[in-house]
């Protein structure tokens, strides 16, 4: 698969990306917005991950303590946007927000939804390094459920690194590769209760926390918190949890 960009020009061979993945979120695109269709898991696990978010954001740039914070003047950049869960409710909150996704279809779809809303963003159909080579940083930027989808993932952390102001803040959201996240994530979410469409995972791209950590701190970026998310069956929603075996969240700064 030949990926192009919005004019249909030829991307470079680029290292991060797989097209199995491209063409695997293109057939899906479409469902996005729907809860109750094929993304329904990440409209279940959205609310705790905006929320962790929209805190670490307000506690990091000192506004701790406001009934709403306001993101004015806050530059973030979601990384594989998608269609814009994260992108939407940051952009409401004032922030000047960039998404970026590799598939085209999220991107038109992300756009649209923005518009219906009336909602400022600024969509591109790009990859991570094409955003480095503008020289752009960013106060905030989101990594969530994409570095298990590339297939150079020490690249992607590097440019996610690149791509953070000094003093600014990075936050990744990814699957542990435990036995136990091969036994719920793939096994159970993908063949037994049929949330995912089974594939949608390879339990060998999992990375473990100290995995992802050491790719940042390997260019400026620390570590200060490693969170996991869990879901409660009988609620029938997810919450921050201290087991991080299977999903798990984590938070960086890069030195000022």
């Amino acid at each position: 698969m030949l990926l192009k960009d919005r004019l249909g020009r030829p991307w470079p061979q680029s290292k991060t990306v797989d097209p199995n993945e491209i063409a695997r979120f293109t057939a899906l695109a479409e469902e996005w917005w729907n809860p109750n269709g094929k993304f329904r898991p990440i409209h279940r696990f959205n609310p705790v991950r905006r929320d962790y978010i929209i805190d670490r954001i307000t506690r990091h740039f000192g506004w701790h303590g406001k009934d709403k914070a306001d993101f004015n003047g806050l530059k973030i950049l979601d990384v594989g946007c998608g269609a814009g869960l994260l992108c939407e409710p940051l952009a409401e909150r004032g922030a000047q927000v960039v998404g970026i996704d590799a598939t085209a279809r999220n991107i038109e779809i992300a756009r649209w939804h923005a518009a219906q809303r009336e909602l400022d963003l600024d969509y591109r159909h790009c990859l991570a390094e094409h955003v480095v080579e503008t020289g752009e940083c960013f106060d905030v930027v989101l990594n969530t459920e994409v570095v298990e989808h590339v297939a150079d993932p020490e690249q992607l952390m590097k440019e996610c690194c690149d791509l953070v102001k000094p003093g600014g803040i990075l936050v990744v959201a990814t699957l542990n590769r435990t036995l136990r996240s091969f036994l719920l994530a793939i096994i159970g979410a993908e063949y037994l209760l049929r949330w995912l469409p089974k594939g949608t995972h390879d339990w060998r791209r999992f990375l473990r926390p100290d995995e992802v950590r050491g790719m940042m701190e390997r260019h400026g970026v620390e570590t200060s918190e490693v969170i996991g998310v869990a879901f409660n069956p009988i609620a029938g929603r997810w919450r921050l949890s201290s087991d991080s075996s299977v999903n798990y969240m984590l938070l960086a700064v890069k030195a000022a």
